[in-house]
Parts: structure tokens; C-alpha cells; sequence
């Protein structure tokens, strides 16, 4: 066959863009994500609950793609300062988010401007991990279960506190319902970080706060706290002879989540990655076995299911801040 001049240039530049493309394939197969270190950004102190959850998952993530994966802390704003951060991130999988309750399904349905939509400006990689909050109170203190509680705070309005991580968290919105439902007058003191308010409480400036299971089981198990309730609509396997509010007053339900989140316009194939090195990372026993002790269980979903997930939850706590009437 002969080919004239012009199809033979054409024929050449076809073959051109071939060997371009396929040397782009190459190249990608040659240097496939991760081509860096991966960050996690979590959006609460270094040291508290979250981090025993995430930096043991961050360890085995860096084994598995063979890259360091660190955990950056951006504690503040109950999290809304980390997830503005990773929310304007590039999106290539490199920084991720460790997303919480607070920041992606609480905070967006309180009357404040966010400089990030938790839909559209993140890509949902799985749930991680979902439980309760539980209500203490030091071991001393007159009541002795949820009963006498409220009936003591009933006798001493404006006397009794407690403490949240923060305006707009799950645990303030978990103490304001319970004195709305319970028509109690209680103070709200915020926090940075969960372990200072059981310092607090241990010292006798607070009377008591919702905390999460994994920062107060010791102190619990060694008599110098009280649990006087779980958040949860039921108990908790792991505290199963502590009731859950809802059991005295019905309709209560505060539960808190982990998950992983990416900037929006992360690739699919990254996503669908991290979504299965994560999900076989939750399911080892060493790492079921971590959440359980910390009060929670192990979660892993779709980045689909994730998302609707998500958008179950924004309805859900528009709903629960009207009834709590927080204006905050």
C-alpha cells in the first residue's frame, strides 16, 4: 500500500499521540498513588479520643501503600477549622480528613456561615466508627443514677454545669436536649477538649458532661466517676448496666461518628483505594477490638453509603437542634 505525503504525516501524528498516551499510561503505572506522604488531618487535640482511634489506622495505611501517612492536628471552631483546611485542599488524595459529627453534620445545621457545604466540598470515603456519648458525674456527687440527678438539678437551677467540647458539638447539644427534655436549668461551659472537662468534673468546678466512653471507661472502672447514662437510643455493650437516657426520657438520641473524608474532585480510583485499604483495616481484629475497648463500634461502609449517610444525618440534627431550641 502506498500512502501519499499528507497521509503519511497523518499516519505519523496518529502514531505520535499513541506513544504519548501510552507512555502517560506507563508512567502512571510506574508512579501509582500514593506518590507522597499522606496527611490526615484530624479536626480535635493531639492525645484525646480521636486520636487513638485514627493514628493506629494511619500507622497501618502507611504499611499497606507504602508511603508515611501523618496525622496533623487542627483542634478549634469544634472542628470546623480543620475541615476548612482539607475543604480547600488540592484534591489528590494526599490530605484527607477525618471527619466527625460535629464538624460535617452538626455545625452546618446551626445559624452560622461555614466556609465549606460538607456536600459539596468533600468526597466521602467510609464511616469508621459510631457510638455513644455517656453522662458522669465525680463518684461523691449526691445522685445516683439519672433519676436523682435530674431531681437534684430540678432543686438547684443555674447550679448545676456541664461541660461540652465546644458551642454547636454533640456533647452541647446532648446536654442542652437533656435539660430541655428533662425541664431542667442547667449551665453550659465549653471546652476545647473532652479531657479537660473530666479533669474539671474530678475536681469539683464542673458537675458533669457527656463524654466519650473511650476517655472515661478508667476512671469509671476505677470508682472515681460515675455513669450515670449513655447518648445512644440503647446501651452500650461495652457499659451495658448503664441505662440509656432515652429509656426515662424517650425520643433522647445523641450519638457520636468517625469517618474519612477527601476534597471534592478526588479521583474515583483514589477514593475507591483508601476506601478498601481502610475498610480491611477495620476489619482485623486488633483494630475491632481498639474501637470496642474505646466505646465504639466498627463501621466501615460505601463512599456512597457514606454519603447518604451524611445527608440522613444533616436532617436529623436540624431536627434535634429545633427541639433543644439552641440559638448559640
Amino acid at each position: 500500500m502506498i500512502f501519499s505525503l499528507p497521509q503519511h504525516r497523518s499516519l505519523l501524528r496518529q502514531l505520535g499521540l499513541g506513544l504519548v498516551t501510552l507512555a502517560a499510561g506507563l508512567a502512571m503505572a510506574a508512579d501509582p498513588y500514593p506518590t507522597k506522604s499522606i496527611t490526615i488531618v484530624n479536626p480535635w487535640a493531639a492525645g484525646g479520643p480521636s486520636d487513638a482511634i485514627i493514628r493506629p489506622i494511619a500507622q497501618q495505611l502507611s504499611a499497606r501503600l507504602g508511603q508515611a501517612v501523618v496525622v496533623d492536628n487542627r483542634a478549634g471552631a469544634t472542628g470546623t477549622i480543620g475541615a476548612a483546611a482539607v475543604a480547600k485542599a488540592t484534591p489528590d488524595g494526599h490530605t484527607l480528613f477525618f471527619a466527625h459529627v460535629n464538624p460535617i453534620a452538626i455545625s452546618p445545621s446551626l445559624p452560622q456561615k461555614l466556609p465549606y457545604d460538607p456536600i459539596k466540598d468533600f468526597a466521602p470515603i467510609t464511616l469508621i466508627s459510631s457510638g455513644p456519648a455517656v453522662l458522669v458525674v465525680r463518684s461523691d456527687f449526691p445522685a445516683k443514677n439519672l433519676a436523682e440527678f435530674i431531681a437534684y438539678a430540678r432543686a438547684n437551677p443555674g447550679k448545676v454545669s456541664y461541660g461540652s467540647v465546644g458551642i454547636g458539638s454533640n456533647t452541647h447539644l446532648a446536654g442542652s436536649l437533656l435539660g430541655h427534655m428533662s425541664k431542667t436549668d442547667m449551665l453550659h461551659v465549653p471546652y476545647k477538649g473532652s479531657a479537660n472537662i473530666q479533669t474539671d468534673i474530678l475536681g469539683g468546678s464542673l458537675t458533669t458532661g457527656f463524654v466519650t466512653l473511650s476517655g472515661a471507661q478508667g476512671l469509671i472502672q476505677d470508682g472515681r466517676m460515675r455513669a450515670l447514662a449513655v447518648s445512644t437510643a440503647k446501651r452500650s455493650s461495652v457499659l451495658p448496666d448503664v441505662p440509656a437516657v432515652a429509656e426515662m426520657l424517650p425520643g433522647f438520641e445523641i450519638s457520636g461518628w468517625y469517618g474519612l473524608m477527601a476534597p471534592a474532585n478526588t479521583p474515583p480510583q483514589v477514593i475507591r483505594r483508601l476506601n478498601a485499604e481502610v475498610t480491611a483495616i477495620l476489619r482485623t481484629p486488633e483494630m475491632s477490638t481498639r474501637l470496642r475497648d474505646g466505646g465504639m463500634e466498627s463501621t466501615p461502609t460505601t463512599p456512597e453509603a457514606f454519603g447518604e449517610y451524611i445527608k440522613a444525618e444533616l436532617v436529623r440534627w436540624v431536627n434535634a437542634i429545633k427541639v433543644a431550641n439552641i440559638k448559640e
